[in-house]
């Protein structure tokens, strides 16, 4: 599975992925062990059902393993954070809290004075550092680095905008070995001498190329330039494009390049459909999509379509919750809970929100509005169809706008023709299937309320079922 590819020119990348992917045989999957991940990190996998590698993985740890610089391109949920996430952690565990403790002191012996050597010595200095351009992405990658790292007694913390700084500050004072962070809320804890970025040895940046799209390129590069030179670096994306090419130059020269998909392949696991409709009847056809009984995600071009989208479901008896860019950081957390828990089945969201979704049982994607490009098109449809799991990816379309569409989808790699659909049409009913109950006067507020009660009393009978068994063992 693993691709040994030379290093490449930069204009020569992507072209050199699609090869590389093009190339690669079907083995049966290897799993950790075999690929040489450390057994308390296969031992933690294993706990979390999780015994073969995906071919992102398989391509790329050998490399990673080793220390090599590398750039991996896969599809959306083919899991690159898993690929990034074993590495970082079981080459940080190689080196003990000794061998970094005598490397910091000796940072400090070298202070011009003694005022100098008592800041320097009290400044947090993590020794890995992930990358992402969501909050949303961050706490999810997270997720995954946690388990990995407690298993070698070492801790994370997440930094990002949006919510105070006091337990981020926190947790970098209780010294934790990674920082999984978005760059402007690090840059600020940077300036405000909050930490230090000298001694991180691995740096990861996950997602690049929407990093770049959002303007994160200038941060990014002032974060890699404050981070050891002679460190590891990784880069993963589902596309490597939009001036990241000019970060790779100065920070990867000379990367291993690794891809286990063409960034056009279609997901075999995904099937797509393009439904044409009048704008008379666009809104029943969302609402039908909306009412089954799996989880679905509706895409919106705008932050207010996306809240009034969600609030006119509730009111039909869909409960719905959005995520968009004008909900604080507090309530984009608790309605992306209740869509992972499952208190609701519909989440609309915004393509900024794209990337930070991460639930692996969503069964629909409804594109609301075609998407304004290709990359647009593979980041909505990825949310479904992860992981090898089932999904379909629907995009509505007006007339007018049933040529542009197909064109776009054509350069996606995406080759599908368009149905004419109303409200009654069989192809509609039968993808939405059965329906799942209407639910009058819902709020999530109550829904929550409801989840606490049911966590409270499932705690209590517990307790109680323990302390029966204990009297009457006693008896």
């Amino acid at each position: 599975m693993h691709t040994d590819t030379d290093t490449v020119d930069i204009d020569d990348i992507d072209a050199a992925l699609v090869a590389s992917a093009d190339d690669k045989e079907q083995d049966a999957a290897p799993t950790f062990a075999e690929l040489g991940v450390p057994k308390p990190l296969v031992h933690v996998l294993a706990m979390d059902g999780k015994v073969t590698a995906f071919p992102i993985q398989a391509d790329t740890l050998a490399d990673s393993l080793n220390g090599v610089d590398l750039l991996g391109r896969g599809q959306t949920g083919s899991g690159k954070t898993l690929a990034f996430a074993i590495p970082l952690v079981a080459r940080l565990s190689e080196h003990s809290v000794t061998e970094v403790a005598m490397k910091e002191f000796e940072q400090i012996r070298k202070a011009s004075d003694e005022k100098a050597a008592r800041e320097q010595a009290s400044l947090p200095r993590p020794r890995g550092l992930v990358l992402a351009p969501t909050r949303e992405l961050v706490n999810q990658i997270d997720e995954v680095i946690q388990p990995l790292a407690e298993a070698y007694g070492m801790s994370t913390v997440t930094v990002y905008g949006g919510v105070s700084y006091a337990r981020q500050v926190a947790g970098l004072r209780a010294g934790a070995d990674i920082v999984v962070a978005c760059p402007g809320r690090l840059e600020d804890l940077l300036r405000q001498g909050k930490l230090s970025l000298d001694a991180v040895e691995i740096t990861i940046l996950d997602e690049a190329d929407e990093m770049a799209d959002m303007g994160f390129l200038p941060p990014v590069t002032r974060l890699l330039e404050q981070t050891d030179s002679r460190g590891q670096r990784m880069l993963f994306s589902a596309t490597l494009d939009h001036g990241v090419d000019a970060l790779v130059k100065r920070f990867l020269p000379d990367a291993k390049v690794h891809a286990v998909s063409s960034v056009v392949s279609q997901v075999d696991t995904m099937t797509h459909h393009v439904f044409e409709v009048s704008q008379g009847n666009k809104h029943e056809v969302i609402r039908l999509l909306a009412s089954g009984t799996g989880k679905r995600i509706l895409f919106t071009r705008t932050k207010f379509q996306a809240k009034k989208m969600a609030k006119k479901l509730i009111d039909e008896g869909i409960p719905a919750v959005d995520l968009q860019g004008n909900l604080s950081q507090k309530q984009r957390d608790r309605n992306l809970l209740a869509f992972e828990k499952g208190l609701v089945r519909v989440l609309v969201a915004t393509d900024v929100a794209a990337r930070g979704i991460d639930v692996h049982d969503v069964t629909l994607v409804v594109q609301t509005d075609p998407p304004a490009d290709p990359k647009s098109f593979l980041h909505r449809s990825g949310r479904t169809a992860r992981a090898g799991e089932q999904g379909d990816v629907v995009t509505l379309v007006l007339p007018n706008q049933a040529r542009s569409t197909r064109q776009m989808m054509k350069r996606a790699g995406i080759r599908v023709k368009s149905v004419a659909i109303t409200p009654a049409s069989e192809d509609l009913t039968e993808l939405v299937g059965e329906h799942a109950p209407v639910v009058e006067g819902w709020s999530l507020d109550k829904a929550l309320e409801a989840l606490r009660r049911s966590e409270r009393a499932g705690r209590s009978d517990r307790k109680g079922g323990r302390g029966g068994e204990a009297r009457g063992g006693r008896g």
